[in-house]
């Protein structure tokens, strides 16, 4: 890191939204070079860094950042806050799940209303399939951003300068990886058709010329033959070509390549990645069918097996907010009443998931 954490070097209203930032888009780098990203949770530490979190059953992305540490996050607002962007370095931390969960329940007990789906804590520690987590710390590289989230105009922007560097990663469990869970999905091009007529916000990722991927919401989004036609911001660090993912706020996510045209930036589609059932019914998130925690729950014994841990514990009550969480749970209540207003709703210019 940087003598002083970027929220000193930031301006005051950039260094308050990144402390109350709650949720993101977080992209990472398959193997295969392609730029994934999912929505996912997050919360920012007093050390300049931001952590986002994924389920120990379902490690991809954790995987991905241990293996290519260049990853990007995009933190999005209401009308009047600002949009930002962040190139980092990852940082995985998966030798302890029990001290993650220990560490992941604090920074987001005064907030989890948000997605609990109004189960109470009885109901919600059974969850051992979600809540053992593996935490993905990121230190900035470079972050850009957009005054009252406007991307009319060129961005500012902060740099941690060439020195900058993270702490490694957890070793990766010598033992051979579990298998992916085979979850049943439609074909990319039905997938597309309903993500048309649900209207859901979409974002693109590709990598920067540096190699991160940055993950950013298009501002129009129309289907062709072959795939999308995509309207986006001018003033944008991407590399509008090559590999890239489309992600519909995690229901439904694209591969495919990106190339401009006269019209504005077209992507041809390969495929659909699979997605989670948990992620299109926030019920089956706490209370999944037999066969969903019998496979997720297959797979946490595995991953688990693997790093020589046992099925970690949730407490008989959850323990209070830290300090942080508190301002996020401000910022969280400030969405949902926002998303509650007339021109404004979970399809429309900002979303919560």
């Amino acid at each position: 890191m940087t003598d002083r954490a970027p929220q000193e070097q930031l301006p005051d209203h950039i260094a308050a939204s990144l402390r109350s930032a709650f949720l993101c888009e977080f992209a990472t780098v398959s193997a295969a070079a392609v730029p994934i990203d999912t929505p996912v949770g997050c919360f920012w530490n007093p050390d300049g860094t931001i952590s986002v979190t994924t389920g120990l059953a379902y490690p991809a992305k954790a995987e991905r950042a241990r293996r290519n540490p260049k990853v990007g996050l995009l933190i999005e607002g209401l009308p009047d806050e600002p949009l930002i962007l962040i190139a980092g370095l990852a940082t995985v931390r998966d030798a302890d799940i029990q001290a993650n969960i220990d560490r992941y329940l604090p920074e987001i007990s005064a907030y989890w209303e948000s997605f609990s789906a109004g189960y109470p804590w009885s109901v919600l520690r059974e969850g051992v399939h979600y809540w053992s987590r593996v935490i993905i710390d990121v230190t900035p590289v470079r972050i850009w951003w957009w005054d009252k989230g406007s991307t009319d105009s060129p961005p500012n922007s902060w740099s941690a300068g060439a020195s900058i560097a993270a702490p490694p990663s957890d070793p990766a469990p010598e033992a051979a990886a579990s298998r992916p869970i085979e979850w049943p999905g439609l074909p990319w091009t039905e997938q597309a058709e309903q993500m048309m007529a649900e209207a859901l916000p979409a974002h693109l990722t590709l990598l920067d010329e540096a190699g991160y991927p940055l993950p950013f919401r298009a501002r129009s989004v129309a289907r062709t033959a072959t795939g999308f036609a995509l309207e986006l911001p001018e003033d944008i660090p991407l590399v509008l070509d090559g590999k890239a993912t489309l992600c519909f706020v995690g229901r439904s996510t694209f591969v495919g390549t990106v190339e401009r045209v006269p019209a504005g930036v077209t992507m041809h589609v390969e495929r659909a990645l699979p997605s989670l059932p948990t992620v299109r019914d926030i019920d089956a998130l706490w209370s999944p069918g037999s066969e969903t925690r019998a496979k997720l729950m297959a797979r946490l014994v595995e991953e688990l097996d693997r790093r020589g841990q046992m099925l970690p514990a949730l407490p008989e009550n959850p323990p209070p907010p830290s300090e942080g969480a508190l301002l996020r749970a401000q910022r969280s209540s400030r969405v949902s009443a926002a998303l509650s207003t007339e021109g404004i709703d979970e399809k429309g210019a900002h979303y919560v998931r």
